[in-house]
Formats: structure tokens, C-alpha cells, sequence
């Protein structure tokens, strides 16, 4: 059986509403320890805001964050997937849209998000099962 995105996606997804200010998004990330939001408008995802959009939009062009509006740096949603899609699917996505982060909708409600670490997480564990991978022999000290 094929697994799908719902078996290895990530399910707390934390949203922020495009109108707040990149500093509130900041504070929510480093609060929860997470390196991107998914940002919404009227109840629907309509873009992402990662750590590399503060380093490349913000902190590199020296501009102050309690001015900037998420919406204003935010990446909006290129492509997406819903539970059912199969893996394979959401990574070839990834590949062709040149993101590391592919929400997951149902009903145009954000359900998950595939990190490139969920990814990496789901090959591990398909190569310990398939005995490709001895989890002691790779553990560095």
C-alpha cells in the first residue's frame, strides 16, 4: 500500500492572519520554536512566511518589523496537496515548485503542512523497515 501525505504530515500547523506585523510572526516563531506560519485570509491559507523570508526580506535590507505586514514578504501558496495525495505526488511537487514546505488542504482549510523533515523522518523509517539502514552504524558521537 502506497502511504499518502496524512501518514507522515505534520498536523499542529500555527497560522497568522496576513494583516499582523512581521514582528508578531517572529515572536510566534521563536515562542513555538518553528521556522515558518502559514498565513491566512478570511479563514483561507493564502501564503507562507518562513525564517529565510525575514533573513532575505527584512533583516537584509535593514527595514524594521513592526512596520511590515506579513502580507507584504510573505510567499503566497504555490501548489498544494490534500491527505490523500500520495507521497511521491507531494515530493515531485516540491521538487517542481522549489519549496521545503507543502501545506495540506481539505476544503480550503490548511489540515498539515510536509516539511522536507517529515520527508526525511518517512525515509528513515522506510529504510529501517526495508533493513537498507542499520540506525547503529550511522549514530555519530
Amino acid at each position: 500500500m502506497h502511504k499518502v501525505v496524512q501518514d507522515i504530515m505534520t498536523r499542529d500547523v500555527v497560522t497568522i492572519n496576513e494583516s499582523e506585523t512581521t514582528l508578531q510572526a517572529a515572536i510566534i516563531m521563536s515562542e513555538k520554536g518553528i521556522s515558518s506560519l502559514i498565513v491566512i485570509r478570511d479563514s483561507k491559507p493564502v501564503g507562507i512566511i518562513t525564517e529565510r523570508d525575514f533573513v532575505k526580506k527584512i533583516c537584509a535590507k535593514k527595514i524594521d518589523v513592526s512596520v511590515v505586514k506579513v502580507n507584504e514578504i510573505m510567499s503566497k501558496i504555490q501548489t498544494f496537496a490534500d491527505p490523500e495525495t500520495p507521497i511521491d505526488v507531494a515530493v515531485q511537487r516540491m521538487i517542481n515548485h522549489r519549496i521545503r514546505r507543502l501545506p495540506v488542504l481539505s476544503n480550503e482549510k490548511i489540515v498539515g503542512i510536509v516539511t522536507v523533515t517529515d520527508l526525511a523522518k518517512h525515509l528513515r523509517t522506510t529504510l529501517l523497515i526495508e533493513g537498507s539502514y542499520d540506525e547503529n552504524s550511522h549514530v555519530s558521537s
